[in-house]
């Protein structure tokens, strides 16, 4: 049965204490990890709630929980999952984690935002990316940037439009995908 579209809509203050973490958590956190979560929030602020049960065990955010001990702080903001079964709650606890590793990166543009975020002045090491991933993101400033792609978004005034632009620049060697926004 589904717990409907917005099961926790509700952000809550809670004394840390008072959160316990889920006795079959089988995602592990190592000390660098801890360190890496707790200087993004001291960097950022907290900007994403721990997500816990009616009775306060923590279904995701154990890191930033983690994190927040580490740093001292005494209240976090969470969010309630009302009405869910203790097979969505642990099945969210897998889902939660998993599902954002399945996601990829797009080489070219994370080799770009490195690039521009160094350009700035921004400690890259928050992003969370190793030593060795952001040594392979820095770009190549040889004449030929090899290895770099390039991409640009034309904006239509109509699907036909959409259609003939896909094809002329198909039919030049171009790579072209179409969005829909």
């Amino acid at each position: 049965m589904s717990a409907g579209p917005w099961p926790a809509d509700q952000l809550e203050r809670r004394a840390l204490s008072s959160l316990v973490p889920a006795a079959r958590n089988a995602r592990t956190h190592s000390d660098a990890q801890i360190d890496q979560i707790a200087r993004s929030i001291e960097e950022w602020g907290w900007t994403m709630p721990v997500l816990i049960d009616e009775g306060g065990s923590i279904i995701a955010g154990h890191g930033r929980v983690l994190a927040a001990e580490r740093l001292g702080i005494g209240e976090v903001p969470c969010l309630i999952a009302r009405g869910w079964s203790e097979a969505q709650k642990r099945g969210y606890l897998l889902a939660d984690n998993k599902l954002t590793e399945l996601g990829g990166w797009e080489q070219s543009l994370v080799k770009l935002e490195v690039a521009d975020l160094r350009d700035l002045g921004f400690d890259v090491s928050l992003i969370g990316f190793s030593e060795k991933e952001l040594a392979e993101q820095t770009p190549d400033t040889s004449p030929q940037l090899s290895g770099l792609h390039y991409a640009v978004v034309v904006r239509c005034n109509s699907e036909q439009q959409q259609r003939e632009l896909l094809e002329r620049f198909a039919n030049e060697g171009m790579r072209c995908e179409a969005l829909i926004s």
